[in-house]
């Protein structure tokens, strides 16, 4: 599917066939230099590569989260290259997630193998610049509605941190702090901030 694509007019929503996951894949493997999502409603959204420093607070996130999953054993973790596809039918690549190897070990054996049809049970996601708060709120209360148990939307510019747990409960503001606990299903984990807010102190 050809299509040209402005790095100017991106962040991007197409509309574009329905798609298989085969195809799917094909497709995003035409615009390396590009990040895709699908939402529910089979609308396509096209980011530009993410800026070199929200990059650099990502991947410390990922570092923390992946760290400690080795250590505690129940779950992987998984960095904003892995697309899941949720119950509601999106497809969305979190900044950085986590899901119990039980969840995985239900799916056959050949969808291990291609994009995961679950929703991770923790997932975070950072605001960058380009973000609409919220579009990227809506997000995050998708993952909610699509059976995460937690997720935490994490502004490195406002050095804030947007909790959010059940489909039926507001999120929770956390301002000014430099350290996050995780809870049910992430209980132990403890991610430092200092680092993200600062990635060069």
């Amino acid at each position: 599917m050809a299509m040209l694509l402005v790095d100017a007019f991106l962040p991007a929503t197409l509309t574009v066939p329905p798609m298989t996951d085969e195809q799917f894949a094909e497709f995003c493997s035409e615009y390396p230099d590009l990040f895709f999502e699908m939402t529910a409603e089979g609308e396509l959204i096209v980011m530009p590569p993410t800026f070199s420093l929200l990059g650099t607070q990502s991947g410390e996130v990922f570092a923390q989260l992946r760290n400690w999953a080795r250590q505690d054993g129940r779950g992987v973790a998984s960095d904003a290259a892995t697309g899941f596809v949720l119950a509601n039918g999106a497809r969305r690549s979190p900044d950085a997630c986590w899901t119990l190897k039980s969840a995985v070990a239900n799916l056959s054996p050949e969808s291990r193998s291609k994009f995961w049809h679950l929703c991770p049970n923790f997932v975070i996601e950072l605001r960058s610049t380009s973000d609409r708060t919220r579009i990227v709120r809506e997000k995050m209360r998708e993952y909610i509605a699509n059976g995460a148990q937690l997720g935490w939307l994490i502004d490195p510019q406002k050095r804030t941190v947007e909790i959010y747990r059940g489909p039926n409960q507001e999120p929770e503001l956390r301002e000014g702090i430099d350290a996050i606990a995780g809870e049910v299903p992430v209980a132990g984990f403890l991610l430092d901030l200092r680092s993200v807010w600062d990635p060069f102190a």
